[in-house]
């Protein structure tokens, strides 16, 4: 007997997955010391958008906050296509590639690479990327050993993503059953999650947040609204101006949610799961403005945790732009104007023009998940 020491028992543990994937990337080096970069990318098939998501690139970081179309890079669709890893050699072989991935990777100055695509359930999830360095690094014997990683790092990635697929579908699933598909449209959660994303996106290189951080956002804010589950369907689907007492109920669908949030996460025995505090400060938070005249808790200013910011503003422009029974849609430019005359009172300044920046993104994600008709 003797006691032997586990070199990946930290994904045994509820780590950040950027960690876990470094001590993957750690026990690799000290067998191949050429592998200089693992990258993991996820794929949105709505959108056909292929998403930067976490890498152990150290401190070269050649591809963050960064999407592309899918269909619009030949070489990753031949992997789709034939359902095999891709081994590159000799990097050179894309020297005058025009999309932007393709150059920024050639600027770096990798050599190799080994990709290997992430599947669930016959569905294509994203793609390993492996890179190094070194010209013809990717031997018979490194391969071996990546085949192994490769699956590791995609089993790793899907359950944690898959896990948070599972627990949105979950409570999106018992908001339709309790009627609330009159008032949030599937369309609705569609264009908000995807208008946060954009926020998110932008905010990330100013602030130092990560291409998880940004997918997270996007992953959890359709469930802003949660908590209105809880509120009687005699408030929540009156046609006509609600009350000041009923307003007051409403009011409190931000409270309910966190309470929502935190039983189904018990259920789930997800309470240490990484990210887990952005979805409760959705739910709950995301009627706070920066005068403090918001509610549940009457926060001002940067006591507002970013992610609920950015919420605030992706569905505020939804809403806005949104045709319901009782009002017609503006436009995007009337809304823009709308969200500004509220910066520094009501939003923040800097997620409103994180989004209008985005003008032609915009209008591409209202022409994907068009509004639905109502009667």
């Amino acid at each position: 007997m003797f006691e032997y020491n586990d070199s990946l028992s930290a994904l045994n543990t509820d780590s950040p997955l950027l960690e876990k994937l470094q001590r993957i990337h750690d026990t690799l080096l000290v067998h191949f010391d050429a592998v200089s970069r693992i990258a993991v990318a996820l794929y949105d098939p709505k959108t056909d958008l292929l998403k930067t998501f976490i890498h152990s690139s150290g401190g070269d970081q050649p591809l963050s906050h960064y999407q592309a179309f899918l269909s619009e890079a030949p070489s990753l669709m031949e992997i789709v296509k034939t359902g095999k890893p891709r081994v590159v050699n000799d990097m050179t072989v894309f020297a005058g590639g025009e999309h932007e991935h393709t150059q920024k990777i050639a600027v770096q100055g990798y050599g190799s690479s080994y990709t290997l695509p992430m599947y669930m359930s016959g569905h294509l999830f994203g793609f390993v990327f492996f890179d190094s360095y070194q010209k013809n690094a990717m031997t018979e014997e490194l391969l071996h050993f990546l085949d192994v990683i490769g699956h590791l790092v995609s089993l790793m990635v899907m359950n944690e993503i898959a896990t948070v697929r599972t627990l949105v579908s979950t409570v999106q699933a018992a908001r339709d059953m309790a009627h609330l598909r009159d008032t949030e449209t599937g369309a609705h959660l569609d264009r908000m999650s995807h208008f946060s994303r954009i926020i998110a996106r932008e905010l990330a290189p100013v602030h130092g947040y990560n291409d998880e951080f940004v997918e997270h956002v996007f992953l959890f804010s359709p469930l802003h609204d949660i908590g209105k589950i809880g509120i009687p369907d005699s408030i929540m689907l009156k046609n006509g101006r609600l009350t000041d007492a009923e307003y007051e109920i409403m009011k409190t669908h931000t409270i309910k949610g966190r309470q929502i949030i935190d039983t189904i996460l018990k259920g789930f025995a997800l309470e240490g799961f990484q990210h887990i505090d952005m979805l409760r400060n959705i739910a709950e938070f995301h009627h706070e403005t920066l005068d403090g005249k918001g509610y549940p808790q009457g926060l001002s200013g940067d006591e507002i945790p970013i992610e609920a910011r950015i919420i605030a503003v992706a569905d505020v422009f939804d809403a806005l732009t949104s045709r319901r029974p009782y009002k017609k849609a503006w436009s995007n430019e009337d809304a823009f104007q709308n969200l500004f005359a509220l910066a520094d009172i009501k939003l923040d300044r800097q997620c409103i023009e994180a989004l209008v920046n985005n003008r032609a993104e915009i209008v591409a994600i209202q022409a994907q998940f068009k509004e639905e008709v109502f009667a």
